[in-house]
């Protein structure tokens, strides 16, 4: 039964063609750098809780004090059990990390957890087969929200998919699938030939996700009706794509990282209407 249902969900960009083209979503005002540091681990995303961020590199995490950019400990995992670790969000005490095999075919993908604190692994949870790789995955309420990348096989991916299969899922607590949506081709070709590296869901209910490679941040939302996710607004920022966190404690500020130099980066995004 959970096969069929994932099959069932991942069926649907064959239909995209038929729908009618997203217009562009209007391009905003850039977001603002407020603090930029050195992380030698800004090479898959960042994500920050109160006191301190943390900058995440395929096997290794690093810990930093958000005052003065100092590292305070650092998590490193054996390369063969943690070859891509795309992303992770704070979750309560733990670090949850969306992970995955690539660039190995067919795709696998795991949720990893770790304690804030400790810096030691906690659990891992690995998936069952799902239509893409795992780029990040976040609670909101009691479900898991979760994005499945797709690329052409010469980037990575599964002969027959490109980026045009993205898919955003959500998940009930036990991993498993609920619903699903894509992004319309519009969206969908400033991924091109990549995917969504990063996403999160803002306080003004809209999600925000970044591609691979272009230096903006889309704010999109579930439709009305339907299985296209609506494109809201464009907003530039300061690095190129990859994994995005908000920061809990100061509004509208997301954190972000220049791959190229090794470096997370906080700005302040303006507000979408």
């Amino acid at each position: 039964m959970l096969i069929a249902s994932i099959l069932l969900l991942a069926a649907a960009p064959g239909g995209q063609d038929a729908s009618p083209p997203a217009r562009e979503a209007p391009m905003l005002a850039p977001a603002e750098v407020t603090a930029r540091w050195d992380a030698e681990e800004a090479k898959q995303g960042v994500v920050a809780d109160a006191r301190h961020f943390y900058a995440i590199s395929n096997n290794l995490i690093g810990k930093y004090d958000k005052k003065t950019g100092k590292r305070i400990a650092r998590w490193e995992g054996d390369k063969r059990l943690y070859p891509h670790m795309n992303s992770c969000v704070i979750d309560g005490a733990m670090l949850v990390c969306a992970a995955s095999n690539y660039p190995a075919v067919p795709m696998a993908s795991a949720v990893e957890f770790f304690d804030t604190r400790t810096m030691r692994h906690v659990r891992s949870v690995a998936l069952a087969p799902f239509p893409g790789s795992l780029t990040w995955i976040e609670r909101k309420g009691d479900t898991w929200w979760a994005m499945f990348a797709n690329y052409p096989a010469d980037h990575g991916g599964e002969g027959g998919r490109d980026h045009r299969w993205t898919v955003l899922m959500e998940l009930d607590a036990q991993f498993q699938p609920l619903r699903s949506w894509h992004f319309p081709p519009e969206l969908l070709a400033r991924f091109a030939p990549m995917s969504s590296s990063g996403g999160s869901w803002g306080k003004d209910g809209l999600l925000y996700v970044t591609g691979h490679d272009r230096p903006e941040l889309y704010a999109v939302k579930l439709p009305e009706a339907g299985t296209l996710l609506e494109w809201v607004a464009t907003v530039p920022i300061p690095t190129n794509g990859q994994a995005v966190t908000w920061d809990p404690v100061q509004p509208r500020t997301l954190w972000s990282i220049e791959r190229k130099a090794r470096q997370v980066v906080a700005s302040r995004v303006p507000v979408v209407r």
